[in-house]
């Protein structure tokens, strides 16, 4: 419904009113679901933070550090086919919307946190050390790279995308890491 009133209307003219009021329900009922406006693309965005970190956290220790890293980012990013379409649209309105890019710094943040986390745990070093930090926005840049890659090609596949960015990725840090 949102995703609705910001591709006719343009998500800056599109305000919770408006939202609140094509969905049935109260400003204050709005609020209860989402803390801002900014936050209706990003969804249920802490749980998939969660299932990211337990994903993580389940790869076997012999599993190579950047490999375990990769198989998460394809599993965060797994989208049934179904909705790819509906995650399209979604994904354009976070890289493209300037108010969205300010507000995806937050969020971003918080997903190169998990990473960073696992890969301190992995090296023995805390997850706000050099490599720790460095990885994780590696990754991070990989798959806004992948992403842009997939909104300009309809036929792409997002997966094979991730993957792709990631072995690249790895191939650079290899030897690298133990």
């Amino acid at each position: 419904m949102a995703f609705d009133l910001f591709a006719a209307r343009g998500f800056d003219r599109t305000t919770i009113d408006d939202i609140a009021r094509a969905a049935g329900i109260g400003r204050r009922t709005f609020f209860r679901y989402f803390p801002s406006k900014n936050d209706i693309a990003w969804g249920a965005f802490d749980e998939h933070l969660d299932r990211l970190r337990a994903f993580l956290r389940s790869r076997p220790a012999e599993t190579p550090l950047m490999d375990a890293i990769r198989e998460a980012l394809l599993d965060f990013n797994r989208v049934d086919p179904a909705e790819v379409p509906w995650h399209r649209r979604r994904m354009e309105l976070i890289l493209r919307v300037p108010a969205l890019q300010a507000h995806s710094t937050l969020r971003y943040a918080a997903w190169r946190a998990v990473i960073a986390e696992f890969v301190g745990r992995r090296l023995g070093q805390p997850a706000d050390a050099l490599a720790p930090q460095a990885i994780a926005y590696a990754t991070l840049g990989v798959a806004v790279a992948a992403y842009e890659q997939w909104l300009r090609d309809e036929d792409a596949d997002l997966g094979a995308l991730l993957d792709a960015a990631m072995r690249e990725l790895a191939a650079g840090f290899a030897g690298s890491l133990r």
